[in-house]
């Protein structure tokens, strides 16, 4: 089933979680045993991140050093088809722009739909590790609004190569990214709303945001992205905090900014299991207040952790 008709149809409150595919050489079991205990909210659908190739420098005999990419978690496509095979969900498999030509995306695409998988997240990626700015990779693309036109025309039957016989339409829904706090390359809010219907215009069925630490935040944007005539639905993104080191790494990494308040009670804790109860605490709040006011939804981005999280259904939902 599609994201869309799972939002669309009536339904109570539920959970979504996004996970990381294992680092290569990992036991899927390590996965599986992360979802598990997820699996008793009865997730209507999970997703999963896709990571670039990266570049390392490996020492030859005579000193000098190559240049090597490698890819350090297997694909997001086989990933998820184990989880279908093995849990009764709907997977949400993403795809970046990032490291991947326009041919190779659609080769994906074609992967996808014979597998039965109608749900995608189209996002545009990080920039490669030691790029300070994002490069599309030759034959692909700068922003993610193209890569939801490719897949928009491969539903009309549109494929690369023009003039194909009986093109049969493919049949995913899209999802996109939103950033309650602004996307850290926008020059401001009303840049990254265009940006935003851009994506919703070229296809997207629905948004998934950014994690926020802040309600106000979302409601904001939410409202800004209504007064802009964006009408699909929003879902909420939440991470608990669950260590000291989290205060500095998800500022950096995410660009976004953690209440004071919030890390105030953080830095008062004398370890990181005092940390997680902070944070588990926290994000409860944050799911309480956001199913008072009405949020059918709610997207978990789990870290591959799931005992503060399922903590935080439980008193919440």
């Amino acid at each position: 089933m599609k994201v869309i008709d799972i939002l669309n149809r009536p339904h109570k409150p539920f959970a979504s979680f996004e996970l990381l595919p294992p680092l290569k050489g990992s036991d899927i079991q390590k996965l599986y045993s992360s979802i598990e205990p997820l699996m008793e909210f009865n997730p209507p659908f999970l997703n999963i991140t896709a990571h670039r190739r990266e570049v390392v420098f490996r020492e030859v005999q005579d000193g000098r050093y190559e240049r090597e990419m490698v890819t350090k978690r297997p694909g997001t496509v086989a990933i998820a088809a184990a989880i279908m095979k093995r849990f009764n969900t709907e997977v949400v498999p993403h795809l970046i722009c990032g490291g991947a030509t326009a041919s190779e995306i659609e080769d994906t695409l074609l992967d996808l739909r014979f597998l039965d998988i109608d749900n995608v997240m189209a996002l545009r990626g990080d920039p490669a590790p030691g790029q300070r700015f994002f490069e599309p990779t030759p034959g692909g693309y700068s922003h993610s609004s193209s890569l939801v036109e490719q897949i928009s025309g491969m539903n009309r039957g549109e494929y690369l190569e023009k003039g194909i016989a009986d093109a049969t339409p493919t049949n995913f829904c899209i999802g996109v990214a939103g950033y309650p706090q602004k996307h850290c390359e926008a020059t401001n809010m009303e840049e990254d709303i265009a940006n935003l219907k851009r994506k919703v215009d070229a296809g997207a069925d629905y948004i998934v945001t950014q994690m926020f630490f802040d309600n106000q935040a979302f409601f904001s944007f939410v409202d800004r992205c209504r007064l802009a005539g964006i009408s699909v639905p929003i879902i909420p993104g939440i991470k608990p905090i669950s260590t000291l080191r989290q205060l500095e790494i998800l500022p950096k990494t995410f660009a976004i900014s953690l209440p004071s308040d919030l890390v105030k009670e953080v830095r008062a804790c004398k370890d990181n299991k005092a940390v997680r109860e902070v944070g588990i605490e926290w994000a409860t709040a944050q799911c309480s207040e956001l199913l008072a006011k009405g949020e059918q939804a709610i997207h978990f981005y789990t870290m591959d952790k799931s005992d503060n999280i399922r903590e935080i259904i439980k008193r919440s939902f």
